[in-house]
């Protein structure tokens, strides 16, 4: 990406232990409070970036996003985070990056479509190919090189991490913690392609979308969306996805940046 110069990368988190290192390994800090969340500006492996905690939820996310864009001047987004696994294929321990996003929550029916968000005429929002493409490589490599020097052996055991993978494809985001498999079900039945459910992504994709701001998404799969759900989640966060988005965020800025 040749616009790295001017680039300001904004990486946005829900859970503070998902962007924890992040701000710890920023060059020149610089915190500022706005609307009720901590932005810090300053460098991130030569990159200029602001990381900030959306906290849970579509509106938390796009609000989150906006203040980013309008009053910090970022020109990229990337959220990274957790999800619930949406296809049999996708594992814990696996990333997904997305290619595209949806509201699977959103039905104005019969007004618009199911999953259309009013007056845009899209279901989908898709992301930036390009961001998505080097996020995806960055994981990539993480996955193959990195995982048994950044992670304890123990961790890799208990949650099976051994043979972790890279998804691209569409992930779905709603006001829910999705820990039912009935519903899980349901959901792919409704959404075939479906390959993980959150709860910000999608509507940080809308804000970029009608703010022309390119984005991406990244998200370590912490659980398969079902009873299971939430045993050993805040485990995972600490011990797994945490040193996944650090790693993988750090090998994305020397990218842009190189």
């Amino acid at each position: 990406m040749n616009s790295h110069k001017k680039m300001r990368l904004g990486i946005i988190s829900a859970l503070h232990e998902e962007q924890q290192g992040l701000v710890e390994a920023m060059q020149g800090p610089q915190r500022r409070s706005h609307g009720m969340r901590d932005y810090t500006l300053g460098t991130l492996w030569n990159i200029d970036a602001v990381c900030v905690l959306s906290r849970l939820g579509k509106v938390a996310a796009a609000m989150t996003a906006s203040i980013l864009v309008e009053k910090y001047g970022v020109t990229h987004i990337v959220f990274t985070g957790v999800a619930g696994s949406g296809d049999k294929r996708v594992k814990v321990g696996d990333i997904v990056v997305a290619e595209a996003l949806l509201q699977h929550d959103m039905d104005a029916r019969p007004l618009f479509p199911r999953f259309e968000v009013p007056l845009t005429g899209l279901q989908r929002f898709a992301t930036d190919l390009e961001l998505s493409t080097q996020l995806a490589a960055a994981a990539e490599d993480f996955l193959r090189d990195d995982v048994s020097s950044v992670l304890k052996a123990a961790d890799i055991a208990a949650f099976g991490l051994q043979h972790a993978r890279v998804h691209r494809g569409l992930i779905a985001s709603g006001d829910q913690f999705i820990s039912s498999a009935v519903h899980l079900h349901q959901l792919k039945v409704d959404i075939p392609d479906l390959l993980a459910v959150e709860m910000e992504g999608a509507a940080v994709a809308q804000v970029c979308f009608e703010l022309g701001v390119p984005f991406t998404v990244m998200r370590t799969i912490s659980d398969n969306a079902n009873e299971e759900a939430a045993v050993d989640f805040m485990r995972f966060v600490q011990t797994v996805a945490s040193p996944y988005a650090l790693t993988v965020i750090q090998q994305l800025c020397q990218r842009l940046a190189g």
